[in-house]
């Protein structure tokens, strides 16, 4: 399963605590595109960004690639999708991962993309 990152910035908010417990349910991956999102937000403090370094350091870090770029071109070309979602997107049908996002309304379209919203389903 490929996470998206809004899963990843959940998964450390009390508010979400259903989000790690589902994590602890499976082995998981994210796109390199995921990392630079939640780790590059300028107001991460040098806490949250060590919490974030140690947690990508467990996950199978999956790279942005020719493949996945052609596939992310195809998907934009398609319907208006931002380019960090299209990215994600492409690496999780590249990779024939579900995904796991609580923003299932920005996907829901793409043909062959397994979708899961741990907030709102039981864990697989």
């Amino acid at each position: 399963m490929l996470l998206d990152s809004n899963i990843v910035i959940y998964a450390f908010q009390p508010a979400h605590a259903p989000i790690a417990r589902f994590l602890e349910t499976g082995t998981f991956a994210a796109s390199a595109i995921t990392q630079l999102e939640v780790m590059g937000y300028w107001r991460l403090s040098a806490v949250e960004y060590r919490r974030f370094e140690l947690f990508f350091s467990e996950l199978n870090l999956l790279q942005v690639t020719a493949e996945v770029i052609a596939l992310a071109i195809s998907l934009r070309m398609k319907r208006s999708l931002g380019l960090a979602d299209a990215i994600i997107a492409a690496t999780a049908l590249n990779h024939q991962l579900s995904l796991v996002t609580h923003n299932t309304r920005d996907f829901a379209w793409i043909d062959g993309l397994r979708l899961i919203d741990p907030l709102t389903e039981e864990a697989p």
